[in-house]
């Protein structure tokens, strides 16, 4: 089940980011960035970042973040036992509906080249466009057309 994700669910979704192997970031790395809970739950009030949470058995396997700011897929994250189940498709589908509804014509996102994620946005329309990240320099920079 998708549901939109609210502040009480933080502590479960940095759980499931700090713990992927691909992307990894570390909850320092994070805040260095900028990115804590307390900034999080912060533009999820003001309405900036809107988040969606995947359940699976009553726990949340999975979420993602999309920012009316700019566009983008802020992020998309999954506990890797609730991999390959469909969520993955489901929340980044949430984003770009939000997106799509706030005004967007192309949503952004960026991903590490050579991982799985790359793969899993490209068979999903995602394509490249040869730019670089703004904090990641050697990531992939990729664009989808919402107008669809």
């Amino acid at each position: 089940m998708i549901r939109r994700g609210v502040i009480a669910d933080l502590p479960a979704i940095m759980r499931i980011r700090t713990a992927v192997t691909e992307n990894h970031l570390s909850v320092g790395q994070m805040a260095e960035m900028g990115i804590t809970p307390e900034s999080i739950a912060a533009e999820m009030t003001a309405g900036d970042l809107a988040c969606w949470v995947a359940e699976d058995g009553g726990a949340i396997a999975g979420f993602s973040m999309a920012d009316r700011r700019d566009g983008s897929v802020f992020a998309l994250f999954m506990d890797s036992a609730h991999e390959g189940k469909g969520h993955g498709s489901a929340l980044l589908a949430a984003c770009e509906d939000w997106l799509k509804r706030e005004g967007h014509a192309e949503a952004r996102l960026t991903t590490g080249h050579g991982t799985r994620a790359l793969g899993f946005y490209r068979r999903r329309g995602w394509r490249e466009t040869g730019e670089a990240a703004e904090h990641f320099p050697e990531d992939a920079v990729l664009v989808k057309d919402l107008r669809g």
